[in-house]
């Protein structure tokens, strides 16, 4: 018997493929070189970030600024401020998005794509164009300086993209599946929680990410609302560091690179599920 070599195939570098190469690594350069610039000040000493020339890599790595920031700010507090602002508004909408893109999905109301619009048009307002009326507003009802005035708002700004995304991905699983559940003996609620829900897990997750990292990185509704240390989110408190004559850049952008230390790491574990749900109902 003779046993047929199948020859290796080469690699074809058209200059296509050199030229897209190029410029991704080109892009993700451009973007990430501000982040490296961040690490890099971080770990130098103050003497060394004022001097002149200023150098881009630090004669002398500055470990102990990552330690420093800790005793110079009450940084775990403010840490603990973000997360329990970041995590309950996040739980609100997902808890009031999920039954109405739900809804929305299922149903072909009067009014329908206008609705969608309104939802789209929403996100159109930023809170720091209408950081007037939500401070009187806020004043008004006695929350000035509570972890539930930002809950509230930070839920309200990010409820419309979550409705539109999960309304999006809910279309996408066919409704024959929730019929045959039905068939067994499931109401709607059961069908939702067991069986439409964990088909749906990447547009959760999806919603859950933007709405977290939304949260956690706003500013301008923060300092406005806010006034006292132990009820300061991670981005005000961050600006203590920021004084009348003089910046401590060294302490202040370790707590900058600790702060995004939680968004990348929630991101890189759901990477796989964020993806699905970016691209629910682009395959049909």
């Amino acid at each position: 018997m003779t046993t047929l070599v199948v020859p290796k195939r080469h690699k074809r570098f058209t200059g296509k493929k050199v030229s897209l190469t190029i410029s991704a690594w080109t892009m993700g350069f451009l973007f990430f070189a501000p982040y490296l610039q961040m690490l890099l000040t971080a770990l130098k000493p103050k003497e060394e970030i004022t001097a002149i020339p200023a150098t881009y890599f630090p004669k002398k790595w500055a470990f102990e600024n990552f330690i420093g920031v800790w005793k110079e700010i009450p940084l775990m507090g403010f840490i603990k401020s973000s997360f329990i602002i970041s995590i309950s508004a996040t739980i609100i909408v997902i808890f009031i998005a999920v039954p109405a893109a739900y809804y929305v999905a299922r149903n072909n109301f009067r009014g329908k794509k206008l609705f969608l619009l309104l939802v789209l048009v929403t996100q159109m307002f930023a809170p720091t164009a209408l950081v007037v009326g939500i401070f009187r507003e806020i004043v008004k009802l006695n929350l000035v300086d509570t972890y539930l005035a930002l809950i509230l708002i930070y839920a309200a700004f990010n409820m419309a993209f979550s409705i539109w995304i999960l309304s999006s991905f809910f279309a996408s699983i066919p409704q024959e599946i929730e019929e045959a559940a039905w068939i067994d003996g499931c109401n709607r609620f059961t069908t939702l929680t067991r069986i439409v829900l964990p088909l749906a897990l990447p547009g959760l997750v999806t919603a859950f990410i933007f709405t977290f990292i939304a949260a956690w990185n706003e500013f301008v509704i923060a300092l406005t609302l806010t006034s006292s240390p132990e009820r300061e989110p991670l981005t005000v408190g961050l600006t203590s560091l920021i004084g009348q004559y003089q910046v401590q850049w060294n302490y202040l952008f370790a707590g900058s690179i600790i702060a995004i230390v939680p968004v990348v790491v929630l991101f890189a574990l759901i990477e796989k599920w964020l993806v699905g749900g970016l691209t629910a109902g682009s395959v049909k």
